[in-house]
This record gives C-alpha cells, sequence and structure tokens, in this order.
C-alpha cells in the first residue's frame, strides 16, 4: 500500500512541489560549493617570523633556531619572538646553517 495520493490531480500537485523543492536544493549545494571553493582559494597565513626547532622526546629541548618558513626547520618547529629567538641563540642554541637567524637578527 502506497502513502502518495490515489488521484492523478493530487500526483501531480506533489510532483510540482517535489521539483520546486529539488531547485531548491540544487541552488544550495551550488552556494555552497562556491562558498567551499571560495575557502580552497584562501591564502594561507604567512609563516612566523621566527621558529625553534625542538629534539626529539619527552622533554623535547630547542635544538636550532630558523627564520619562519626555513624548510630545515621540521615538523618539531614552534614559532616564537624575536626577542625569543635573540635569547635562544645568546643562550647557546644553535643558529640554522641555511636561514641564518643569527645574521638576520644581528647576532654574529
Amino acid at each position: 500500500m502506497s502513502e502518495l495520493p490515489p488521484d492523478l490531480p493530487r500526483l501531480r500537485t506533489l510532483e510540482t512541489w517535489l521539483q520546486l523543492t529539488l531547485e531548491q536544493v540544487r541552488q544550495h549545494i551550488v552556494i555552497a560549493e562556491q562558498q567551499e571553493a571560495q575557502q580552497q582559494r584562501a591564502v594561507p597565513p604567512p609563516p612566523p617570523d621566527w621558529v625553534v626547532q625542538l629534539g626529539v622526546g619527552h622533554d623535547a629541548h630547542p635544538v636550532a633556531v630558523h627564520v619562519g618558513g626555513c624548510g630545515t626547520a621540521g615538523k618539531r618547529a614552534r614559532p616564537i619572538s624575536r626577542q625569543e629567538a635573540i635569547r635562544a641563540l645568546t643562550e647557546g642554541v644553535e643558529a640554522c646553517g641555511l636561514c641564518r637567524p643569527d645574521s638576520e637578527l644581528g647576532i654574529l
């Protein structure tokens, strides 16, 4: 037994309503796709000015200071301020030999 009306006029009315509803859903899909595409095109945030690379282990200590965006900093790099970068370098943390944060900071 069907839940649809048995007569043609009501079936035609239901068909019209379903077509209109489907069109509204399709319009919302287009809008959602446009918004998603726009978000994917969004510009990523700039890298931090300075990062510290941490060693491996539970109590990972700073291993090297890098200029932000340096590819050798690796996945264990954390953003730091200019003052923290200067302090780390003056306290003996190694400066990256590739991006030379010590030169950028004026510490030689």
